[in-house]
């Protein structure tokens, strides 16, 4: 994978993109998550997996734990990247990490997506139902994501050393998300995507459908297959849904 700056792992780079596609992972997730996506996608679309600081190819880095100097950082590395037509995706927290990128961009006058798909995720101006959990000890943190999100794997919970590594990952993503504090601004001029599992308990139709009125374009909101985590478990499904809205701004 190559893309000139880490922020961007790009498993194939094309000379030409018609359309580039920015796609932000789940808290605790990285890039890797989409190094197949570009197999399944209509060939003018360059599939960039954003790497956030201190996981996989950047696991030596720190960790970024407010999404502030995330969102900062992530711009300004992308810029030469924006010389073509792109969208925005994420899942979970990279929904609102998606979201947030194109009201920055447009906060600086850059060039803005055509298109912004969110997935898994409620509205970013609403409440989240459940207490934070930041601030347990790792027993109680582990249970919690478990319990909301089915959010880390058994093989994880069962390796010391591997929860050892995946868990300051977890709770800075999750800190990103907890200290988050919304800003009203204007509806995005892009249409706006959102899809959910059919069986998620961590969001409900309302939170969902309230995504609507950030967008002056066109709304859609698709159930697919799958729980929470159904961005791996059902990836066909959601890439199918995906090739439908990016064929059009090819």
């Amino acid at each position: 994978m190559t893309s000139g700056t880490p922020w961007l792992q790009i498993a194939k780079p094309l000379a030409r993109p018609q359309l580039r596609l920015f796609c932000f992972a789940h808290a605790g997730g990285g890039a890797s998550l989409f190094r197949l996506w570009n197999e399944a996608l209509p060939a003018g679309v360059e599939v960039c997996g954003v790497q956030l600081p201190g996981r996989e190819s950047r696991w030596k880095e720190p960790l970024i734990s407010a999404l502030p100097p995330l969102l900062n950082d992530f711009v300004g590395a992308i810029l030469p990247r924006l010389d073509v037509p792109f969208a925005l995706y994420g899942h979970s927290m990279g929904a609102l990490l998606a979201f947030e990128t194109a009201r920055e961009l447009r906060r600086r006058n850059l060039p803005q997506p055509r298109h912004v798909l969110v997935s898994g995720r409620r509205a970013p101006d609403l409440p989240a139902l459940a207490p934070p959990i930041g601030g347990l000890d790792d027993q109680g943190f582990i249970e919690a994501m478990v319990r909301q999100y089915n959010g880390i794997p058994e093989a994880i919970r069962n390796d010391a050393e591997m929860l050892r590594i995946f868990l300051p990952i977890l709770r800075a993503d999750i800190s990103v998300i907890e200290t988050y504090r919304w800003r009203e601004e204007a509806p995005l001029a892009c249409p706006l995507t959102v899809f959910a599992g059919i069986d998620d308990i961590s969001v409900d139709f309302p939170q969902l459908a309230a995504w609507r009125r950030f967008s002056a374009g066109e709304f859609r909101l698709e159930f697919l297959p799958g729980g929470h985590f159904f961005v791996q478990t059902h990836r066909g499904a959601l890439l199918r849904s995906l090739t439908r809205d990016l064929a059009v701004l090819l």
